[in-house]
């Protein structure tokens, strides 16, 4: 396959892309500094230099042009203000929604939040709040699109090793999960057609990672999921 990888420098975005580049794929990292672009090289990821805050649909579309799957992994990050989160993690997750149906690209992962989908919590700091209302409207936009779309909502994020098992469900997602797992479910994800249309919370758990990915795909369809 190939993919492109919005964000391409982000925590989740590098974990993924390694290990798409590792199996043969052949992955783009969209980056917004070109300082990253030796870091990705070395993951053996195709860099490309491209603000998402300030460019158009159009060029985004001739970035993506001719792959087989995008994934929004791109985030304002710790430390932002709740104004980024809105152009980073809502307008720019739009812009590449748009760019996509432009380019005539089909599959559309999401790396969307825990919480998003409902309001935050009272007790939110006005950051926090932004950023879970960011990505709400970033993912209903996306549900909103003629695209083959799935969206995945992981819990608590940590920088501990994998474990390769994890609990992936419709049901709202309570605890943590390992970057690592993350990357290996946005692998799974991509492998598997027949999760398109699922809004995916997930955390950690007791099923192995492609366990885990068919049993949701059979969910949906009453069949099998697809393996690679």
């Amino acid at each position: 396959m190939k993919i492109v990888i919005a964000g391409g420098n982000g925590q989740i975005a590098r974990r993924l892309g390694r290990l798409l580049a590792a199996r043969g794929d052949s992955v783009i990292g969209i980056v917004r500094n070109p300082a990253h672009s030796s870091d990705l090289q070395a993951d053996g990821i195709e860099p490309v230099v491209c603000d998402l805050e300030k460019t158009s649909s159009d060029e985004v579309a001739r970035v993506i042009s001719g792959v087989d799957a995008v994934v929004f992994a791109a985030g304002a990050g710790p430390g932002s203000g709740a104004a980024r989160k809105h152009t980073v993690d809502h307008q720019a997750a739009v812009l590449l929604a748009d760019a996509a149906l432009r380019a005539g690209i089909r599959r559309y992962v999401m790396v969307s939040t825990r919480g998003a989908g409902s309001p935050p919590p009272a007790h939110a700091d006005d950051v926090w709040a932004a950023y879970v209302h960011a990505k709400t409207a970033a993912d209903e936009h996306l549900m909103a699109q003629d695209l083959d779309w799935t969206v995945l909502r992981p819990a608590a994020l940590t920088n501990e090793p994998g474990t390769g098992s994890v609990r992936l469900t419709a049901e709202r997602s309570i605890g943590e999960v390992t970057r690592d797992d993350v990357a290996q479910v946005l692998v799974a994800l991509l492998d598997t057609p027949a999760t398109t249309g699922l809004i995916l919370e997930l955390a950690e758990g007791p099923d192995p990672v492609r366990e885990a990915v068919s049993h949701a795909a059979e969910a949906r369809t009453g069949q099998p999921g697809q393996r690679p």
